[in-house]
């Protein structure tokens, strides 16, 4: 394995735009006012909801990270970024982000319940997470994926009478099939997965018209919107 560094894919995926705008189609309607994103990396996720925020806080515990993101947002009143972990925030926010980020910790539930806390009521907060257990390839673990997640892991928490959850889909069914192929052919050099980044990202289109047709029945990725009770 050449890969060491679990932040190197973020260069690839910040420039997969079709699928970042993918994914903030399906999500834009529900974040609101101010937001917390957590585990920021590059900060490219921003331009997609910033004009919907009324104020910005970017949580990112990686300190090289924190110090980038402090300078590429230098001055712009909006947006405040800390290097800090969930359980030491204080302020309430009505949407908080976790956009591919929640399958790197590992204690996820307990992330989730510290993040509720921070939640203010009315308030949604975002996952974006791989889904599929038995799509782990040695890729997710290159990149410091502890899991993937089915739609169960998530109605779990419907137990808890203060939250509804609002929105649970899978979604990207062409990512779906090239995962299929990553794992059997274990391909997970840098200069493979680069091109074939470029190659799904071009594809995101039929992603779109599959996703209609099946219904949102599998894909590579789950996105789930829980909503806590005013």
């Amino acid at each position: 394995m050449i890969l060491n560094d679990p932040s190197w894919e973020l260069e690839f995926f910040d420039a997969a735009k079709n699928w970042r705008k993918y994914q903030f189609e399906n999500i834009l309607k529900y974040i609101k006012s101010s937001v917390l994103e957590v585990g920021p990396g590059t900060g490219n996720n921003v331009q997609y909801y910033r004009d919907k925020a009324s104020e910005i806080t970017l949580l990112e515990i990686n300190k090289h990270m924190s110090n980038l993101l402090k300078y590429k947002f230098e001055g712009d009143q909006k947006i405040t970024v800390q290097n800090s972990d969930m359980h030491s925030q204080e302020k309430k926010f009505d949407t908080i982000l976790y956009m591919d980020v929640l399958e790197h910790i590992e204690d996820d539930k307990k992330e989730i319940n510290r993040a509720l806390e921070q939640l203010k009521p009315g308030g949604n907060i975002i996952f974006f997470v791989p889904a599929f257990q038995f799509l782990y390839s040695d890729f997710d673990k290159a990149i410091g994926h502890v899991k993937r997640y089915n739609k169960r892991f998530f109605y779990s928490f419907n137990k808890n009478e203060k939250i509804s959850i609002v929105g649970l889909k899978y979604f990207d069914s062409v990512g779906f099939f090239m995962a299929v192929l990553n794992k059997l052919f274990n391909k997970n050099k840098k200069q493979t997965i680069g091109l074939g980044v470029k190659i799904w990202d071009k594809l995101i289109f039929l992603s779109k018209i599959m996703d209609v047709i099946f219904l949102n029945k599998f894909g590579k990725s789950l996105f789930c919107i829980m909503r806590k009770s005013g």
